[in-house]
């Protein structure tokens, strides 16, 4: 495995004490697998375009009063280049990987592209612990048995997660077609939140808390947050969680279960604009800060 530099890991962290692999609590590993986008291309620059945005984040968080990064330690992976590998063969490369650092102990962060990169890392959790259950924010609930014709397209990751037999809590989901309504009715895995209902839900991290394991794995798909704050997605769809409303969210999940590791997938940076890529790696910051509120976590 290769790593980043001082100057090229994530947020910039100078300290080669805290960036070290054997020395880090966390690793973040990039995967800018596109291979089955829909809509508007460009994912696959989104994993750099946000480790390279981290480099202008503040250290120091002032909710948590805290320089998250200097009690963990991060190491940054290089990007994983995927060439000819698609479909199966890049889900068993995304596998081995995100495996690895498990069994090395490290808490798994990773930024990828289209959404299919998350049944490849979840699964590598889920073959060491099955009792590992889901959290997802996104706009859509990506549960079609296949798209396209491909079961590995980034519409159908859920249908595949959900093949392993697991809980799954979704939030935001604002686009789907009938027959994810009927299964999402039909499973007693699938808790789904839509985006029209969270006005109303005063006690949700709650429910989502009651619904999943112990052992809770995060996978954020940038469409779930309103593209008025992220508009460098692929699809962005109207409406979606706000910033506050989605860190109020993750800081009551974080600090009642034990966090495995997470994702951010689905940015697509838009040329000349910033934004997107630099609110999802502050996000990123927020997540690893969130879980630390909980002993159980690192």
């Amino acid at each position: 495995m290769e790593f980043y530099n001082s100057e090229e890991n994530f947020l910039g962290i100078d300290d080669v004490s805290l960036t070290n692999y054997d020395d880090s609590a966390v690793v973040l590993q990039l995967l800018p697998y596109e291979h089955t986008s829909s809509y508007q291309l460009g994912s696959a620059l989104g994993p750099k375009a946000i480790l390279d945005a981290s480099h202008f984040v503040e250290f120091y968080d002032e909710e948590l009063d805290q320089e998250t990064f200097r009690s963990i330690g991060i190491a940054s992976q290089k990007q994983i280049h995927f060439g000819t590998n698609v479909d199966q063969k890049a889900i068993d490369l995304i596998e081995s990987n995100t495996r690895e650092h498990i069994d090395n102990g490290k808490f798994v962060m990773t930024f990828g592209a289209e959404h299919t990169i998350t049944y490849g890392v979840f699964k590598a959790f889920h073959q060491r612990n099955s009792n590992v259950s889901i959290l997802q924010i996104d706009a859509h609930s990506d549960l079609r048995e296949a798209y396209q014709g491909n079961k590995y397209s980034h519409a159908s990751v859920m249908a595949r997660v959900n093949d392993l037999g697991v809980q799954i809590s979704q939030v935001g989901i604002r686009a789907q077609c009938i027959e994810e309504a009927e299964l999402i009715k039909s499973s007693p895995n699938i808790q789904t939140f839509y985006d029209h209902q969270l006005e109303g839900i005063s006690n949700l991290g709650e429910q989502i808390n009651a619904h999943l394991s112990d052992h809770v794995y995060i996978t954020i798909d940038a469409d779930g947050i309103d593209p008025s704050i992220v508009p460098g997605v692929g699809t962005p769809e109207p409406g979606g969680l706000s910033y506050h409303q989605l860190l109020k969210l993750l800081k009551d999940i974080c600090g009642n279960k034990k966090i495995v590791g997470f994702d951010i997938v689905e940015c697509a940076p838009i040329e000349g604009q910033i934004h997107s890529q630099y609110v999802l790696a502050k996000l990123a910051y927020k997540v690893l800060g969130y879980c630390q509120l909980n002993p159980n976590n690192f």
